[in-house]
């Protein structure tokens, strides 16, 4: 029987074990959005990982949705994340950089030159961003023109380009959360009647052209996508998810990517089941649960529904947590309040398991 503690072999990608670190934005990065020497220290100390998954990191200027996040759009921020994956390698592990634009979540006090967010369609999403300046409100999007959507795929493929040349092992795109792609595969956030929207293959475009663009530039083997089916986060709506995400994983199936990440909501076991039928290669899940994801969890490799599982919370509180999980703990409680600001704890504060 396959375990956790076991290597698997992800797209000619050699992981040393199927636990990884899951992707969570961190709100800490430096001037002009460049990795810190605390980006290099927070990734170097979970690289007993098989895999790290980075924070979102933004393709473009206004991708950006939250403060103090970082890009690989310049040649600083590319520079600066060379400095995190050569620590990461020296150390043994493997990382792959999570590509996030936030499309319609965001504020124009995190943008410059006059810039607003932007999204498929005009709906503004409820509620509000924590922004440099406090607390505010949502503001409706510009919708995206036909141009400035092959622009926005452009932007993927070079920030996709730069991931690699700043020596990371592949890129996620992040389809999930209500974020971009996202945004254009939801009915209520995507209201386009052109070939963008619409229909279910309409909806699916875009998340299957910037896979395909990506996978083209740097390679299908270092190329994967994360998703979330029927997540309300950012006021994502998606009561019948079913159809647009099998035929969205039916249509990249023939690619070969490095893996599909799927991020379970409750009830939704059944479609991660019949996502597993229709893609071949490695399934990544991020586990469903009224608490951090535990050492209960392991079933789903045990009972191979997945061959990787993301840990979140857990991995912040205890960066040996690969160590931890064979040797049935003890575990650090995370601590959510803690997890934002510099120098706060799932860095450097909680103690190893050798202490």
């Amino acid at each position: 029987m396959t375990t956790v503690f076991d290597p698997v072999d992800l797209s000619g990608t050699q992981l040393s074990n199927r636990i990884a670190l899951a992707p969570m934005t961190r709100s800490r990065a430096g001037e002009g959005g460049t990795a810190t020497d605390l980006t290099v220290d927070y990734y170097t100390q979970r690289a007993s990982a098989g895999l790290l998954i980075t924070e979102g990191i933004q393709p473009s200027v206004v991708g950006q949705g939250y403060p103090s996040t970082p890009g690989l759009y310049s040649a600083e921020q590319v520079a600066s994340w060379r400095r995190v994956t050569d620590s990461v390698h020296a150390a043994g592990g493997r990382i792959f950089a999570q590509i996030m634009h936030a499309g319609r979540i965001g504020h124009p006090v995190l943008l410059p030159d006059g810039l607003v967010p932007v999204a498929p369609s005009p709906v503004a999403a409820p509620g509000q961003v924590y922004t440099q300046v406090g607390p505010k409100d949502f503001v409706e999007p510009r919708e995206l023109t036909d141009a400035e959507i092959r622009v926005t795929v452009d932007d993927f493929v070079t920030a996709s380009r730069n991931a690699v040349d700043a020596g990371f092992d592949g890129v996620e795109l992040h389809g999930a959360n209500g974020y971009l792609i996202h945004q254009f595969l939801a009915p209520n956030t995507n209201l386009r009647t052109d070939a963008w929207g619409g229909s279910v293959q309409g909806r699916i475009r875009f998340a299957t052209e910037v896979v395909k663009a990506v996978a083209a530039e740097i390679g299908a083997e270092r190329t994967a996508l994360r998703i979330s089916p029927g997540n309300p986060y950012n006021g994502i709506e998606e009561p019948e998810p079913d159809d647009a995400y099998t035929a969205l994983v039916t249509e990249l199936e023939p690619l070969g990517l490095a893996y599909l990440h799927v991020l379970e909501q409750v009830d939704i076991r059944e479609l991660t089941l019949a996502l597993r039928k229709k893609f071949t290669g490695t399934l990544v899940i991020n586990v469903f649960s009224d608490g951090p994801t535990g050492p209960e969890h392991h079933t789903v490799i045990d009972d191979g529904i997945a061959d990787i599982i993301t840990y979140g919370a857990l991995f912040l509180a205890n960066p040996d947590l690969p160590a931890r999980l064979k040797a049935g703990g003890p575990f650090n409680a995370p601590d959510p309040s803690t997890f934002f600001g510099g120098g706060a704890k799932g860095y450097t504060d909680y103690p190893a398991l050798d202490a």
